[in-house]
């Protein structure tokens, strides 16, 4: 489900925000386009390889593929590693300076991609030393924070969705900055502390 929301929020980014950059404009009451726009170079490198990790990710913590495709496996792991990078740093470049929930959300960009960057590459560290244990926990704490953002969405609709009931339909459609930044570390905090949860229930993940 998270990552039909992903995809979704994907295509109607590229819907609107591609036209717009292609002819130099910008769509009118849309403030919330107004940054993918204007730095489409720095939204899009974290977006699309974003996206490919998010696809890829669920397929590379399948057991079955991985006894079956070992190969495959690492050839694909690399490259959704690679990916995830990418579009871990370009969350920083574009997410804190062009933040539209302001300092909450440029906060949480900070904290949890920076978690996110230290579950990759700590990953990558223990697979070099042949710990495929911690291969795989630092992997799933990786996926768990990065899926969040399908989370993001949801947490936004329900504000938006109770603004709208207590106006009457009047506000404007767009996301509410301040809940937008709210919605930021709800939707992470949560997916941290399910991805740890997680790891100490499943036996096979614990020492």
């Amino acid at each position: 489900m998270l990552l039909t929301i992903v995809m979704v929020s994907a295509a109607v980014r590229v819907a609107v925000d591609w036209p717009n950059i292609i002819a130099g404009t910008t769509p009118s009451e849309d403030d919330f386009a107004e940054r993918y726009i204007a730095h489409p170079w720095l939204a899009y490198l974290h977006i699309a390889p974003g996206v490919v990790y998010l696809l890829g990710a669920p397929l590379q913590l399948s057991r079955r593929f991985r006894t079956r495709h070992y190969d495959v496996h690492r050839r694909l792991g690399r490259i959704l590693l690679t990916c995830a990078l990418i579009s871990g740093m370009f969350a920083f470049l574009f997410g804190v300076p062009h933040a539209w929930g302001g300092a909450p959300e440029a906060v949480a960009t900070v904290v949890f991609g920076s978690w996110f960057l230290t579950c990759l590459v700590l990953a990558f560290r223990a697979i070099r030393h042949d710990d495929v244990r911690q291969h795989r926990r630092w992997m799933i704490r990786a996926f768990a924070v990065g899926v969040a953002v399908g989370t993001i969405r949801i947490w936004v609709g329900i504000f938006e969705s109770i603004e709208q009931a207590i106006s009457g339909g009047t506000t404007p459609g767009a996301p509410d900055p301040t809940m937008f930044g709210v919605a930021f570390w709800l939707a992470f905090i949560m997916h941290v502390a399910l991805g740890e949860w997680w790891l100490r229930r499943t036996a096979a993940l614990t020492s």
